[in-house]
């Protein structure tokens, strides 16, 4: 049996989605004179739905919070729950669409982990597959930068990418890498059908060994002085271009 602890949702939004959500929520603290706007409503949502509230003085708040900005109130909740590759595959079958998958190769950073899960959320992406080791989890930080989406979205987390690669080809998708060194620009690529769309580390990209797996890979080209974009906004450059594809 693995470690058991909690993990906080911060932030009167972040709460919010998690509250509609219907998740498990084990306690909501909320900081002591603070019933306006937004707080009260989730007061009145909490009461509802009976989840104990707290309330405690804004000294012991700011100790608890691991962002800056909480705002007030911190949800308690049991730790994320990933699910397995095949059940991002079977959300697909549910909504008899083509699978269309991110997956990341080494994000370390749960800024970007947080805004490319908000980003695949918003593109109706079925589920985003992370790697185990040496890649960001998600945690409080990249649930408040996602906005709440994760409560949305299906994550797998993987012990081998290039082995679960293999497993999605096999399932029929189409894998897209994203690599500078190619000749084809995104947007030359055909997009449609069951896809899962690689982005790799922030720093280094993605692995040779990941590399090799793809059926085809795309650049995002560049006019600028700097030849990098966040790993995010390559995230949804290509999620966005492969939905207008799909669309057609």
């Amino acid at each position: 049996m693995g470690e058991i602890y909690n993990d906080q949702v911060e932030g009167r939004n972040a709460v919010l989605e998690l509250l509609e959500s219907g998740k498990d929520i084990n306690k909501i603290f909320v900081t002591k004179g603070e019933k306006h706007g937004s707080i009260y409503k989730i007061i009145a949502m909490a009461k509802q739905s009976k989840v104990i509230i707290v309330e405690k003085e804004r000294k012991q708040m700011e100790e608890m919070a691991q962002t800056q900005n909480f705002q007030g109130v911190i949800a308690m909740v049991p730790p994320f729950e990933y699910c397995e590759v095949e059940d991002i595959l079977q959300e697909a079958k549910q909504k008899e669409e083509e699978p269309f998958i991110v997956i990341l190769d080494g994000i370390e950073d749960p800024h970007n982990l947080g805004s490319i899960i908000r980003t695949a959320e918003t593109a109706g992406v079925h589920g985003i597959i992370i790697p185990k080791r040496r890649a960001a989890v998600v945690n409080s930080t990249v649930n408040k930068v996602s906005a709440g989406a994760v409560q949305h979205m299906k994550v797998a987390r993987v012990t081998n990418i290039s082995d679960t690669i293999e497993e999605l080809k096999k399932a029929g998708l189409w894998i897209c890498g994203t690599d500078i060194n190619t000749s084809v620009d995104y947007y030359n690529q055909d997009l449609t059908g069951p896809i899962g769309i690689v982005i790799g580390n922030e720093g280094s990209g993605i692995s040779q060994k990941v590399k090799k797996n793809c059926d085809f890979l795309v650049k995002i080209p560049m006019k600028g002085k700097v030849t990098s974009l966040n790993a995010s906004v390559s995230t949804g450059i290509i999620v966005y271009e492969a939905v207008k594809q799909r669309k057609k």
